[in-house]
C-alpha cells in the first residue's frame, strides 16, 4: 500500500467531518496487546515507514515524554502518513517544544491531511502560542482544515482575555460567512466556549448578537441549532428572549 492509499485508509477511520477528537473511537480488537513504550521509542527511529507510523500511532495512546523529540523530527518525515500520525500523538504528548513545531508545521506543510492533524493537536494543547496560527487557518485554509482550526479555538481552555479578543472577532467572521456549514457550526460552539470566561464587553456583545443573527438567519438548521444551544448555555438574557420570540412566531 502506498502512502496515498494508506491515508485513504486512515482518513476512512478517522473521518473528514469529526470536529473535535479524531482518533478516540477507533475500536482495538481484543486481542490487540497494550503499547509498551519502550518497545515502541525505537520504532519512531525505524527505516521502515509502517513501524514509524504505527510507533507515531501508538503515541496517541500512550503519555510519554521521552517521544516528544522523535515525534517532532518525525514531522519532516517524507511520509504525509506518519506526519498525520506524529501530530496526532504531539496533541496527546502537550509540551512547549511541540506547541512550537506544531505551530511551524502548520506554516510550512502543504498537505491538508497533515495540517488538519496538527490544528487539532493544537486545540489539544491549549497553549496560547496557538491561537494566531489558529485564527489565521480559520480564515484562509482548506475547508477541513477550517473547521477542526474552529473547534480547536474552542478547545483552549483557559486563556487570556488578549487572546480571546483575537479569537472572537475571527469566528464570528468566518461564523457569517462560510459556505460550509459545519465551519460555520464549529464556529458557533467555539464562540458560546470562549464567551464564558467573559464579562460583559463590547466582544462579548458582538459575539452575542452574531449568535442571535446566526440563530435567526443562517440557512442550515445544524447551525441554527448550534447557534442555540452555545446561547442556552452561556444563559444571555438577551439572547434567550429573542429565541423566545422567534420560536413563539414560528409556533
Amino acid at each position: 500500500m502506498d502512502d496515498i492509499d494508506a491515508l485513504k485508509v486512515l482518513e476512512t477511520e478517522i473521518g473528514l467531518d469529526a470536529p473535535i477528537d479524531p482518533l478516540d473511537d477507533i475500536p482495538l480488537e481484543d486481542n490487540t496487546p497494550r503499547y509498551n513504550p519502550d518497545q515502541m521509542l525505537p520504532l519512531l527511529l525505524s527505516d521502515n515507514l509502517q513501524q514509524r507510523m504505527l510507533a507515531a500511532r501508538a503515541f496517541y495512546k500512550i503519555q510519554e515524554p521521552r517521544a516528544v523529540p522523535y515525534l517532532i523530527e518525525l514531522l519532516n518525515d517524507d511520509s504525509p502518513l506518519v506526519r498525520v500520525n506524529a501530530a496526532y500523538a504531539l496533541g496527546r504528548n502537550p509540551s512547549e517544544t511541540a506547541v512550537d513545531a506544531l505551530i511551524n508545521q502548520l506554516k510550512r506543510d502543504s498537505h491538508g491531511y497533515v495540517r488538519k492533524a496538527v490544528v487539532w493537536a493544537l486545540g489539544n494543547c491549549r497553549n496560547e502560542k496557538a491561537v494566531a496560527p489558529l485564527v489565521e487557518a480559520i480564515k484562509n485554509d482548506m475547508s477541513v482544515v477550517r473547521l477542526w482550526a474552529a473547534s480547536a479555538l474552542g478547545q483552549m481552555g483557559k486563556i487570556s482575555f488578549e487572546a480571546i479578543l483575537k479569537a472572537i472577532p475571527a469566528l464570528v467572521k468566518t461564523m457569517r460567512n462560510d459556505p460550509i456549514a459545519i465551519v460555520r457550526s464549529n464556529c458557533a460552539w467555539s464562540i458560546g466556549e470562549l464567551c464564558q470566561d467573559l464579562t460583559y464587553n463590547v466582544v462579548y456583545a458582538t459575539a452575542i448578537d452574531a449568535l442571535i443573527e446566526t440563530f435567526a438567519d443562517d440557512d442550515d438548521l445544524g447551525v441554527r441549532d448550534d447557534a442555540r444551544a452555545a446561547i442556552l448555555n452561556l444563559g444571555d438574557a438577551r439572547g434567550l428572549q429573542v429565541i423566545e420570540e422567534i420560536e413563539q412566531e414560528d409556533f
